[in-house]
């Protein structure tokens, strides 16, 4: 509304609305009374046999845990399985309650209208006030700790059951046992902690990014430079718009416009393709490539007259000029809030969610600060291996996955010990495992060269004799490690079907010997390692992988921050050539201005330093311009005003 009709509109409007919903909700009242939150008795007994379900579900699994048959998940050992398998029954049957719950409540039930309306809250609430609070949780795991065995003395040692750790049947409208509500006192307790922690981290993350960002400004050339006048990006955000006026990331609803023109013009003959075409030639400077594709699209969908076409490309120009940044904006500072205050909101945790998920990720919070940070390596280096056309779709993929996979003779064979007797090591080889990574005994015969030793293989063993006795220990070392095949750093892979084809995720990575290995498609395949791809594939791509992960780790948490500031940030840990953090190591360590770098970090030794050198500080930045009390040169202070006095020049003749 603003933007079509201007501020007065807007504030019009807004006063208006106020005044009418507050006599509105004077004459009709909106209270959430405690019979609003009761079930009727069909739904309490649907919640019931829920419960029971799941309760026969989990006994199934404590039944085949214990005979071990249950199916191990990849990477988890027995017990970890059979407990994310509960946690997510459990979490399953919470929604579920909360499901019915939400079922039985109609339109009429105010906390079905705040829900609904987006006002406040969601169903998760309503189901855990009039349904089921669900199962409680510490560090992501249900609560296990307390006395030998069991968490509180009320139960048989080592029971599993849902109640026994954690798992809180009840609802707050029908009120928690002692138990449960001793539970739900653990679980509380980490919310406070991590909302303590978290807001230390993400306090540190936001004064790094501003005091890396703060000096960074729109020039008027349209160039983003920072203060030593180094060029940052040749155009801000590669489109010049400013994210504020912007209509959701996009500087022009072309769409929205053109139907704005279709009604308030009356219908004439359909404009010619041709004239279209040439219109938009005209403009086709003005406007961003992205915005010129929308436009034709549109164009030719909407049949406007030669009239609207004309009114449709003058309106687009008109609005993206008006949507462009303007000269002497802070840009740096306003991208640095952009990221740090949605920061503030992340979950602190990774394993918040109770998922079957074979892979641990690091998410949130500490994901974004790692990004920044620019750590040499990840806390959970991923990578994400398509492969080419030939094997993408058939079974070879798992082909493939094996010859990436790091394989050593530890993980071939059954058991490795000395022979004192005959002065040898012996390996006792696996079936299973040379089965499963496709390692034939004569390949293992040709790889098992080791100084000094003389091999032999007998049947499913392998004796390894050194020339020296005295070698045997450290030589049982040397060979329990020793390399067969695989790339170096991954771990584990996974194959997984994404999309129709077969795609590989890895734990550990090793971008440049992935991309040697035969049948993976070079073009595609990725890592969360931002060094590794700068090294690999150079500076260009590593400034386009810190985008995607932290936009990725941005949209996971659901929020929506504008790519522009992710860009901005990205931009300048790359613009030397190299990936920096942003910190006292990187970008803010290596600030022209000494009062600069003092003022944010080890103050003493950055001062001591600059003297001995006889560093000057050139005051063209933020910081040192506040510290010696001049207006910084941002914004209004860009501008220089130089006055010529012709009295001077007059007495020169």
């Amino acid at each position: 509304m603003i933007k079509d009709y201007g501020t007065q509109a807007g504030r019009e409007f807004l006063n208006k609305i106020t005044r009418l919903l507050k006599l509105f909700i004077t004459m009709r009242g909106f209270t959430y009374s405690y019979d609003e939150l009761v079930l009727s008795p069909t739904a309490e007994n649907k919640i019931t046999k829920t419960m029971e379900r799941v309760q026969k579900k989990i006994e199934d699994l404590l039944e085949s845990y214990r005979k071990g048959t249950l199916p191990r998940l990849p990477g988890q050992t027995l017990e970890d399985s059979f407990e994310i398998y509960v946690m997510n029954e459990l979490a399953k049957a919470r929604d579920e309650a909360g499901k019915i719950a939400d079922e039985d409540f109609t339109l009429e039930n105010a906390g079905i209208i705040m829900t609904r309306t987006g006002a406040r809250g969601s169903s998760l609430n309503i189901g855990q006030m009039s349904a089921c609070i669900g199962q409680q949780s510490v560090r992501g795991k249900r609560i296990m700790r307390g006395y030998l065995d069991r968490a509180l003395p009320h139960f048989k040692p080592g029971d599993p059951s849902p109640k026994a750790r954690g798992f809180v049947y009840s609802s707050y409208q029908k009120g928690l046992d002692a138990i449960e509500f001793f539970f739900h006192a653990m679980g509380g307790r980490e919310g406070l902690v991590d909302t303590a922690v978290r807001t230390q981290q993400s306090g540190y993350m936001q004064r790094r990014l501003i005091n890396a960002l703060e000096h960074i400004r729109l020039e008027y050339d349209g160039t983003v430079r920072n203060s030593a006048g180094d060029i940052i990006q040749f155009k801000y955000g590669e489109d010049g718009v400013d994210p504020a006026k912007s209509d959701h990331g996009k500087a022009v609803n072309v769409s929205r416009l053109i139907d704005q023109i279709k009604i308030a013009r009356e219908k004439g003959r359909p404009a010619a393709g041709e004239y279209i075409k040439k219109e938009l030639t005209e403009v086709e400077d003005q406007l961003t490539p992205m915005l010129m594709d929308e436009l034709r699209q549109n164009l030719a969908k909407a049949k406007l007259s030669t009239a609207g076409v004309e009114k449709a490309i003058e309106s687009t120009v008109e609005q993206y000029k008006r949507a462009l940044m303007e000269p002497g904006e802070a840009v740096g500072i306003v991208a640095a809030q952009s990221i740090g205050e949605p920061g503030t909101q992340m979950t602190l945790r990774t394993f918040h969610y109770a998922g079957v998920r074979e892979q641990n990720v690091t998410l949130g919070l500490p994901r974004l600060i790692e990004i920044v940070d620019a750590r040499r390596i990840p806390s959970t280096p991923i990578m994400t291996i398509y492969l080419t056309e030939e094997h993408r779709k058939s079974k070879s993929a798992v082909k493939i996955a094996r010859n990436i996979l790091y394989t050593t003779l530890e993980d071939l064979a059954e058991t490795i010990y000395v022979d004192p007797i005959h002065e040898e090591i012996v390996v006792e080889l696996n079936k299973t495992m040379m089965e499963d990574r496709e390692v034939s005994p004569q390949e293992l015969k040709d790889k098992l060269q080791i100084q000094n030793c003389t091999i032999k293989i007998r049947g499913n063993s392998i004796h390894i004799k050194p020339k020296k006795a005295e070698t045997l220990k450290k030589l049982l070392d040397k060979v329990s490690s020793f390399y067969i095949k695989g790339v170096s750093g991954i771990k584990r892979v996974l194959v997984t079907e994404e999309h129709g084809e077969w795609v590989i995720r890895t734990d550990g990575s090793n971008l440049s010997k992935v991309l040697e290995v035969c049948g993976v498609d070079t073009s595609r395949t990725t890592t969360n390692n931002v060094h590794e791809i700068a090294k690999t594939l150079g500076i260009e791509a590593a400034k386009n992988a810190l985008i995607n992960e932290a936009k990725g780790v941005l949209e996971d948490q659901g929020l929506d921050v504008d790519i522009r500031h992710v860009m901005l940030v990205a931009d300048m840990m790359t613009s030397t050539g190299e990936v920096q953090q942003i910190g006292r190591h990187g970008i803010s360590g290596k600030k022209s201005s000494v009062l600069a770098r003092a003022a944010f970090e080890i103050t003493l030794p950055n001062i001591v330093d600059a003297a001995v050198k006889g560093e000057s500080d050139p005051l063209a930045g933020v910081t040192e311009n506040v510290i010696v009390g001049q207006s910084i040169p941002i914004g209004t202070g860009l501008v220089e005003l130089f006055m010529s006095s012709f009295e001077s020049r007059g007495k020169n003749k």
